[in-house]
């Protein structure tokens, strides 16, 4: 069995470069199913759910590739609508193919997404979409299968800003009939992402970044090469570990641009943090302020990818801080886990109060989902002597090489497979 073994207690110093987003390039690599030629995809991480990704578009028919750190994808092949449902049910994410596909092929098949078990996540709000596109649905054995004889634009209302509802509506009209407009729809960084590389390879979209985006269909998408923003989560799980265990680090190639919620959090805790375009600086004296109340919230709120991580982080600061998870239900499932080093954590429904204890004691624990892994992580390495993590399949699913990243800001820390 792999795990990941850590001697904390030690700060954390030195310099560490950022890598390409999950979020980011995982939509990107479903819109170049609509280029029927070749992308190029710059800065693209090698990660767990980017392989899954890649398989799904072998498996379709696609030809994908490394040169180094660049993934070059070759639609021109493709030969079915259909997704294997054995890397579905592995990455909710692959949902958004059903867009693309759509928008392709005028049909898909595919099964209900699978991925981390942070709470129910329901596709209703994608469905209701395509079914006002003029996209028929039916659901059988547990697939669902997607006709159209010509996708439509519509005015669309979405009643919650879901990422991938938007993500999946704006793969579908990009080569529809007509204009469709997304009224409260998600302004995550990721979605002015994959709307950047559309536009890019000829779509036209405006209003990403905002709750309005209109998508007027354009007849096809030429071929690209893009390179990938770098990953705010990856960053921020690294200003927190910084925080959490004292010292200074230097991150390169992002800014504070999208970070600015987790920054603000950072700073009250009694951080340094200094940004530029492309590099945050950040010092800690790994003792911090507690934080009366954090609330999760859509973009450009607190963001729920980093709660967990903010939370082991505030397992040792100087007082009581409360937490209130609004997106995921299932975010405090890692807390049993969080509290195996000795933190003092009170669950009741939605909300979190964590009363700071002066110190963690490492020991054995288990990753149950992405960001809660990273989370036990930052606590192993505050925690005085060893911990041990198991399941590090969920932390490579977004994280390149965490381990490689923390030693190089002076981590003692190892996988063991």
């Amino acid at each position: 069995m792999a795990f990941i073994e850590i001697n904390g207690g030690k700060q954390l110093n030195g310099e560490v470069n950022i890598q390409g987003s999950k979020n980011a390039v995982l939509p990107i690599l479903a819109a170049t199913v609509l280029v029927n030629g070749i992308t190029k995809l710059n800065n693209c991480p090698k990660i767990l759910d980017v392989f899954h990704m890649i398989k799904i578009l072998e498996a379709i028919g696609c030809t994908v590739y490394w040169v180094n750190s660049s993934l070059i994808i070759d639609t021109t092949k493709l030969n079915t609508s259909t997704v294997p449902g054995e890397y579905v049910k592995m990455m909710r994410s692959s949902v958004i193919l059903m867009g693309a596909l759509l928008g392709r092929t005028h049909s898909v098949t595919i099964t209900y997404p699978g991925g981390c078990t942070i709470g129910a996540r329901p596709i209703d709000f994608h469905l209701s979409a395509f079914q006002h596109m003029n996209i028929s649905l039916e659901e059988e054995d547990g697939l669902i299968k997607c006709t159209t004889a010509g996708i439509t634009g519509n005015d669309i209302s979405l009643k919650f800003p879901s990422v991938g509802a938007t993500e999946n509506i704006i793969l579908a009209a990009v080569l529809a009939d007509g204009k469709t407009s997304i009224t409260n729809a998600a302004k995550e960084p990721e979605i002015t992402e994959l709307c950047k590389f559309l536009n890019a390879a000829g779509a036209r979209i405006t209003g990403a970044g905002t709750d309005r985006v209109e998508i007027m269909g354009v007849d096809y998408l030429h071929p690209i090469e893009y390179t990938a923003c770098s990953d705010r989560i990856v960053a921020g799980t690294y200003l927190a570990a910084v925080a959490g265990t004292g010292g200074e680090a230097v991150l390169t190639g992002i800014g504070e641009g999208h970070l600015k919620a987790v920054v603000k959090v950072l700073r009250e805790m009694g951080c340094s943090i200094v940004c530029g375009e492309d590099y945050i600086i950040i010092a800690s004296s790994g003792r911090l302020k507690p934080i009366p109340f954090i609330r999760t919230m859509p973009y450009p709120g607190f963001p729920t990818d980093m709660q967990s991580q903010i939370m082991s982080v505030l397992m040792t600061a100087a007082g009581t801080s409360k937490i209130v998870e609004e997106i995921f239900e299932g975010r405090y499932q890692n807390v049993k886990e969080q509290i195996k080093f000795g933190a003092d954590i009170r669950i009741e429904g939605r909300e979190a109060v964590i009363h700071g204890v002066p110190l963690l004691t490492g020991c054995e624990v288990f990753a149950s989902e992405l960001r809660g892994g990273a989370a036990l992580i930052i606590a192993g390495l505050m925690a005085e002597g060893k911990t041990t993590l198991y399941n590090p399949y969920f932390i490579h699913r977004g994280y390149e090489d965490i381990c490689r990243d923390l030693k190089q800001l002076g981590a003692d820390i190892r996988l063991v497979t």
